[in-house]
């Protein structure tokens, strides 16, 4: 449990650093290649292994792991995060659940 806590609060504060602009996160170059994980089996039935993306922190890539979490509702599909390109900078989607 004090892992996922220990997780969940990297996840909040990358969402609240970097160079945000209406929501937005920007990027002047592209991410590295993502990281290779090593799922384990679910910790508890009904979890959905969501996995790790480079997130962005004080002007620099950081790798944010990847963690179990529950659907929101039954046949909801996770739309993972990801940087676009976008005139000349990368932009960054938040992952959601759709």
């Amino acid at each position: 449990m004090k892992l996922f806590s220990t997780q969940l609060l990297i996840v909040a504060a990358l969402s609240l650093a970097g160079c945000a602009a209406g929501g937005r996160y920007y990027a002047s170059g592209p991410p590295p290649p993502a990281r290779v994980e090593i799922r384990v089996s679910s910790p508890r039935a009904g979890l959905f292994y969501v996995d790790g993306y480079w997130g962005w922190s004080n002007r620099n890539y950081a790798w944010v792991p990847g963690r179990w979490v529950r659907a929101p509702r039954a046949r909801a599909v996770w739309v993972a995060p990801a940087w676009e390109p976008r005139n000349g900078r990368y932009v960054f989607r938040k992952g959601r659940w759709r």
